[in-house]
């Protein structure tokens, strides 16, 4: 499909366990120039062939998705459009025609590689928002049988190209130099072609390999009518089918935004020094470089990384890297865009994610992400603490808080239903019980009661869904709630914002009673979290506990502690007297009661919590000295200390009181209504 060019000295040849940053869509969409009417609707800049760009240009900024435009636009050009729809319609049509044909026939569509090939080629015909829909089904092997997967997968790379004289003329366009200038060597081919543009592999007079990432033609366009035409049928169904409360019109303009980003290579750029900065200095994350002076809005220059997609295991395997983990840690980053700052990838189909050969995964596409507001964070937060206590009453709130429930919502016939769909969500295996299976439990749920999916919700589930569908390929059984709840654990421990101490209070804590189970949970679930630090979490929980904020687990705490060393104390005595009389020979009707059952208990929590502590990263017990020291010295504990004592003291005075008063009355009822107390008595010799 290229055309015969002149590239620059030598080349580079394809290898095949090369992948790079994810290029674009194919569409056959009519071809219109860059200055055309469509570019000045949605607020593009045009550029003079004979402009010299070698560094960002501001005119960038006003590549920006404005669907009013847009739709005037469009209105405009009733054929265009209707020419749109019949293509579209004709070719889905006539795919499903064949789908029930073959049916009828008794052939097993499932295994059908023919359809499968027609299904692949159906998306790339259609364009960009299509081969989009297949890059999320290529990731889902619960969802598409093996066949189609197979072919799926193509669309994430291995779409068709187009000719090397474009991607030359876009580059010196864009960048102000003819190709051979700029770079000391150029691949003759593209080495990967995907929904947005294409990439090849060159060298830079640095010496330096990088990846060049070149816009397909056409783009906006295609894109644009799709858009369009989808926003059209929200805005309808929206208004026929009342049950649906849902703002699509809103998602399909937040999937809009993001998309119109994505169409701009300066904004991809820094997105990726944003998320280098942000997580980039995670254990085995790996992130690009851009190389500025050679980036502009359709041509972006990245470092070259060498590795192998996370779904070639085979290779993997070979390779000795550890697929599994490399997953682990894209839950892990994903956790920390999510929950903690708020700026996430929206695209991790296998195409962006690349295991490299010394065992890091490394993101390589960053043009299609958002961002979740602290409020949404700590919310999803409190979600997935209240799923995994099974705190249904909690999680109908989290919901309202969430927006996806109006406050006034009768939340009453709501819990019963959250029991039913997250019952068994700690212990399932992602192919059992994984987040697409709650995903559509969820979705026959809100069609029963009054949901509204708010915008920002969409892209979430399309980023974990994603790389959910990644795991579950490379291992059925990968948990995706054990793997989250260490690092929730260890937030709700360190995490000093008033939500989280909120939550954290609710979740030990039920009807006044402190729940050390839940404690241990926690502390047990943290220790596993890769940056769980045993001493900053001490410092914390002190400063917390000496504060304000913390007065009412304080006081509880000191209540548990009472209890617990009441419970120590009286096993002490009794185990005393007892002893006591097995050596001296002196019986004792009245022997000294034991703990109750209830402090007995509380000891062993006691217990079992210093063990975990023990066993936590960070505890060194030949340190224990300095640290005591340390601690000692430290003004939050020493406020805690003056505290407890003052809590203790009021306690012990008032159980005091209460036992002598308790035990003049019984004093005072035996002189008058019982004979004599029993005397102790020494046996015969």
């Amino acid at each position: 499909m290229n055309a015969k060019t002149t590239p620059p000295t030598s080349q580079f040849t394809e290898d095949s366990r090369v992948s790079t940053s994810n290029p674009g869509n194919v569409s056959n969409a009519e071809r219109i120039p860059e200055n055309s009417a469509i570019v000045e609707v949605v607020s593009l800049p045009t550029l003079d062939e004979t402009q010299v760009v070698v560094t960002r240009k501001t005119e960038s900024q006003a590549i920006r998705y404005n669907p009013q435009e847009i739709s005037a636009h469009y209105q405009k050009r009733p054929l265009q459009v209707f020419r749109r729809i019949i293509t579209v319609l004709t070719s889905t049509v006539s795919f499903a025609t064949g789908l029930w044909w073959d049916s009828k026939r008794g052939v097993v569509v499932k295994n059908d590689l023919r359809r499968a090939v027609k299904l692949r080629e159906l998306l790339t015909k259609l364009g960009p928002a299509y081969i989009k829909i297949g890059q999320a089904l290529s990731t889902r092997p619960d969802l598409v049988p093996p066949v189609y997967l197979e072919e799926l997968t193509r669309l994430q790379d291995k779409l068709p190209a187009f000719p090397n004289e474009i991607a030359y003329r876009f580059i010196e366009e864009e960048l102000g130099l003819p190709p051979e200038e700029i770079y000391v060597e150029l691949s003759s081919e593209p080495i990967a072609a995907a929904s947005l543009g294409q990439v090849y592999k060159a060298k830079l007079k640095s010496g330096e390999q990088v990846a060049v990432k070149v816009q397909r033609p056409d783009l906006r366009e295609s894109i644009t009518i799709d858009l369009y035409l989808l926003r059209k049928l929200a805005a309808w169904a929206k208004k026929q089918f009342k049950r649906v409360r849902s703002d699509l019109v809103g998602i399909l303009d937040e999937l809009g935004d993001r998309i119109f980003e994505e169409m701009d290579y300066i904004h991809e750029g820094e997105n990726a020094e944003r998320f280098y900065q942000l997580y980039g200095q995670m254990k085995d994350v790996y992130v690009p470089k851009i190389y500025w002076e050679y980036t502009n809005r359709r041509v972006l220059t990245m470092e070259w990384i060498n590795g192998v997609k996370l779904t070639e295991t085979e290779e993997l395997r070979n390779l000795g890297i550890n697929a599994r983990y490399l997953i682990e840690v894209g839950v892990q980053c994903s956790l920390r865009q999510l929950l903690e700052h708020g700026f996430f990838h929206a695209d991790p189909h296998p195409g962006n994610l690349l295991a490299t050969f010394d065992g890091q995964l490394a993101y390589l596409d960053f043009g299609m992400m958002s961002e979740i507001q602290p409020q949404q964070r700590y919310g999803l937060i409190e979600a997935i603490v209240h799923v995994v206590n099974r705190d249904f009453d909690g999680l109908a709130k989290d919901y309202v808080k969430l927006d996806f429930l109006s406050p006034e919502t009768d939340l009453t016939p709501i819990i019963p239903a959250f029991a039913n769909v997250f019952a068994d969500a700690q212990g399932a295996s992602v192919a059992e019980l994984n987040i697409k299976s709650i995903t559509d439990d969820l979705s026959a749920l809100m069609y029963e009661y009054p949901f509204r999916v708010p915008p920002y919700y969409a892209l979430i589930i399309r980023s974990l869904v994603t790389l959910e569908g990644i795991a579950i390929y490379i291992d059925p059984n990968f948990k995706v709630l054990s793997e989250a709840y260490p690092y929730v654990s260890k937030r709700l421990l360190t995490d000093p914002a008033p939500e989280l101490r909120a939550s954290l209070q609710d979740l030990l804590f039920k009807e006044g009673k402190f729940r050390w189970n839940r404690l241990e949970n926690l502390l047990r679930n943290a220790r596993n979290s890769q940056d769980y630090d045993f001493n900053l979490v001490t410092n914390q929980a002190l400063d917390f506990l000496s504060s304000e904020r913390g007065a009412f687990i304080r006081d509880k705490l000191v209540d548990e502690i009472v209890r617990g060393v009441d419970a120590l104390r009286k096993n002490v005595l009794h185990n005393f007297t007892y002893l006591l009389r097995e050596r001296v020979g002196i019986t004792a009707v009245n022997e000294t009661p034991g703990a109750s059952v209830e402090q007995e208990q509380t000891l062993e929590h006691i217990k079992r919590i210093l063990n975990i502590l023990q066993q936590t990263r960070g505890f060194d017990a030949t340190q224990l000295v300095p640290q005591i020291t340390q601690l000692l010295f430290n003004p939050a504990v020493q406020r805690l200390s003056q505290q407890f004592a003052n809590q203790l003291a009021q306690k012990a005075v008032a159980r005091l009181i209460r036992q002598l008063l308790t035990s003049s009355e019984v004093d005072s009822v035996q002189d008058s209504h019982l004979p004599q107390p029993k005397r102790l008595s020494l046996p015969a010799r």
